[in-house]
């Protein structure tokens, strides 16, 4: 609880400004890219896999390591994506994330999937065509 005089002195109770961890998408929701290189990456310590991760250039020129979300992708260099912010909690330096079904990162998968579908871009009307 807070003295009568530190209520006072108002200018000292400031609220701490933390600092973004996407800095590169300079406050934007999405920024456009261009993959430049594909990579595989295995996690930190716990885990164990073989995960997917893309160099890409970002419009503002900035270079940033991107997740591939979902099993299986279309992507290769000089593929235009969007990219979002959202880290891989397991692998170190990943802090952003790409966009499935927008531009030239395709939404179908090698495994069909059900559930979790708007996450990865996949609506009904896309699951009936086949």
């Amino acid at each position: 609880m807070p003295t009568i005089h530190q209520v006072s002195n108002n200018s000292r109770r400031r609220r701490k400004v933390h600092p973004s961890s996407i800095k590169k998408l300079q406050h934007c929701p999405q920024k456009k890219g261009v993959v430049s290189k594909i990579r595989v990456v295995t996690p930190k310590k716990p885990n164990s896999a073989r995960r997917k991760v893309a160099r890409v250039r970002l419009s503002n020129k900035f270079m940033i390591t991107a997740r591939i979300i979902g099993q299986g992708h279309n992507l290769q260099s000089y593929s235009h994506v969007l990219v979002r912010g959202g880290r891989a909690n397991d692998l170190p330096g990943v802090r952003y994330t790409l966009i499935k079904g927008v531009l030239d990162f395709n939404w179908e998968e090698t495994i069909r999937r059900t559930k979790s579908r708007s996450k990865y871009g996949i609506s009904l009307e896309h699951l009936r065509l086949e």
